[in-house]
């Protein structure tokens, strides 16, 4: 997956407090990346998910965090976070996420992160509703 297979890219700087010993981003803030990406990525979309409870009963459960690491990333690095939905199933969003070099097309890593929509009172997963089917479809294409 390159650079330019994404249409979302959000914005990172190597902050002092996340790189361990080695000199290199510690592997747990990946997972942090990956999340702010996807909370920007709804923000750019239009799709307030903190709303989306409230509304719905319904939430998004993590079910699966994959990061592939290829390159460490440095402190005072700046870096993108592309994010992208590669699909959504009956009740489940797959994200593709890559880390890049701001200036350039370097990949540090690759990810994936699957939610789930789950009712909130009986834990039983729900399709993901046609309006977000639909503003997903708009905003990739």
């Amino acid at each position: 997956m390159n650079k330019e297979d994404f249409g979302f890219l959000f914005e990172f700087r190597v902050r002092y407090s996340e790189i361990d010993g080695q000199g290199v981003v510690f592997n747990a803030h990946y997972l942090t990346y990956f999340d702010v990406a996807i909370t920007e990525y709804f923000r750019d979309m239009g799709f307030d998910y903190v709303a989306y409870p409230k509304e719905t009963g319904c939430d998004f459960h993590l079910v699966k965090s994959l990061v592939n690491y290829e390159k460490p990333l440095l402190f005072d690095t700046e870096f993108q976070v592309g994010c992208r939905i590669a699909k959504v199933g009956n009740s489940s969003l797959t994200f593709e996420l890559g880390v890049y070099d701001k200036k350039s097309d370097e990949r540090y890593a690759t990810g994936e992160i699957i939610w789930v929509n789950t009712d909130q009172q009986s834990h039983k997963t729900e399709r993901v509703p046609d309006n977000i089917r639909e503003m997903i479809d708009l905003y990739q294409h």
